[in-house]
């Protein structure tokens, strides 16, 4: 028997919510979902004690089940952050958004003073059925360090042999 499985949602520990909270809507236009304060039972997170006071809110993109980022900061006690790294390597996710405007967001990104790593780039990929997407994107942090690679399509050409190349 074949376990089915999607991800619905990420949760990214975060210093300062509120600061996370407008990135996420500002930059990537999500929406709040849930907005709530939770204490650990020690059991469900491997991170805190049983006992600390948490405040997580969970931001929506456009699909009502999948593709949510839970935003997780510790309130009581605080959790010390450590130095942001900026460099990728295992255990560093990196979060890829499909969006319709590449250079706002950037845009919109720089304004808030996030860290952009590209700020435009133009580039093809082969998809697994064989077509060509031409895409534009950006890659920014959000106030974390968390990357995102941000996609705009801007054409898609299917491949040569297609039965739609051939009609």
């Amino acid at each position: 028997m074949r376990i089915r499985s999607i991800v619905k949602r990420t949760t990214l520990i975060v210093r300062d919510m509120a600061a996370s909270v407008r990135w996420y809507e500002h930059v990537l236009g999500m929406s709040v979902w849930l907005d709530t304060e939770y204490v650990l039972s020690g059991e469900g997170i491997a991170a805190g004690s049983p006992g600390d006071r948490t405040h997580l809110v969970i931001m929506k993109a456009e699909h009502d089940k999948i593709g949510m980022i839970g935003l997780l900061q510790w309130l009581d006690p605080p959790l010390p952050a450590p130095e942001i790294d900026w460099s990728v390597g295992y255990g560093t996710p990196v979060f890829v958004v499909e969006t319709d405007d590449a250079a706002e967001l950037a845009r919109r990104a720089e304004e808030l003073g996030a860290r952009i790593k590209t700020r435009e780039r133009h580039f093809t990929v082969t998809g697994a059925g064989g077509q060509i997407r031409h895409l534009k994107g950006t890659v920014v942090y959000d106030p974390d360090g968390h990357i995102f690679e941000c996609n705009q399509v801007l054409r898609i050409e299917q491949p040569p042999n297609s039965e739609r190349s051939s009609a």
